[in-house]
């Protein structure tokens, strides 16, 4: 049997706020939003169209007007939702409306897997809940709530992971041009030096023909993608210099910037 609240207030501490407890299930087509209040311990599940913060946020008001009419005591809610696609930015709706909003790290929430688990999100929107309240009780194997960060800090991350993925991007794109001469038996073109279109025109192959013309035309298409994505990785390259520059006698992380 779940505990109902947290904390048990003391008889007469009418001002005392009790608990509601909120999860929420997110997808890209509805959202699923589990309550346990204190008026019984099983989850009420009700659903809401994906990314609409304020019908969310109307819902939540309306169960906790009710369950405030009827015990006549302040409600606290509890709110939580797994970490993933949609980020960060509806625990910071939540929070702006005086929810106390937890964001969990899906691979933290506990899973019989000794049997078959229909996974829905109605089965995970009440394991959820019951989660945070096991978290919020103080039992810290529930679940791990995953470390918000600031609007500022989300977006200073943003140059080095997009600088990340346009040398995967590259390295792709390159493999990609040598894979394919390597059909015909050219192992010594390198798609990273500056006279790569020039050298195109003089490739020969493994026995000593000329590139066929389609191969050729899809080498060269590579290779245009291959100066796009060059281009893109020296803006934000001159973006992290400029940052260096102005900032890394004062910045924490100067070291970090230098290794990007």
């Amino acid at each position: 049997m779940e505990v109902r609240v947290v904390s048990t207030p003391s008889a007469g501490a009418d001002n005392e706020p009790v608990h509601c407890y909120v999860a929420i299930e997110l997808s890209k087509s509805s959202w699923i939003v589990g309550f346990q209040t204190p008026l019984t311990n099983k989850t009420s599940q009700y659903q809401v169209k994906a990314c609409d913060a304020n019908a969310l946020l109307e819902l939540i008001e309306r169960i906790r007007t009710r369950v405030a009419r009827e015990l006549r005591r302040p409600i606290e809610v509890m709110s939580c939702y797994e970490a993933g696609y949609d980020g960060f930015w509806l625990h910071r709706v939540l929070k702006a409306h005086g929810i106390h909003n937890h964001v969990l790290d899906p691979a933290s929430l506990q899973v019989n897997r000794r049997a078959r688990r229909a996974k829905t999100d109605r089965i995970d929107a009440d394991r959820m809940v019951r989660a945070l309240i096991r978290y919020l009780r103080g039992e810290p194997e529930a679940c791990s709530v995953v470390r918000v960060p600031s609007v500022e800090q989300e977006d200073a991350k943003r140059l080095h992971r997009e600088r990340r993925r346009l040398i995967a991007e590259r390295v792709q794109h390159v493999n990609r041009i040598k894979g394919l001469c390597a059909t015909q038996g050219i192992y010594h073109y390198a798609p990273l030096r500056k006279d790569r279109l020039a050298r195109l025109d003089d490739l020969r192959t493994g026995d000593g023909r000329a590139l066929p013309t389609r191969l050729k035309a899809e080498i060269a298409r590579e290779l245009k993608r291959l100066e796009v994505l060059l281009e893109m990785i020296a803006t934000v390259e001159t973006e992290r210099d400029v940052i260096l520059t102005s900032a890394a006698s004062t910045h924490l992380n100067a070291g970090k910037i230098k290794m990007l």
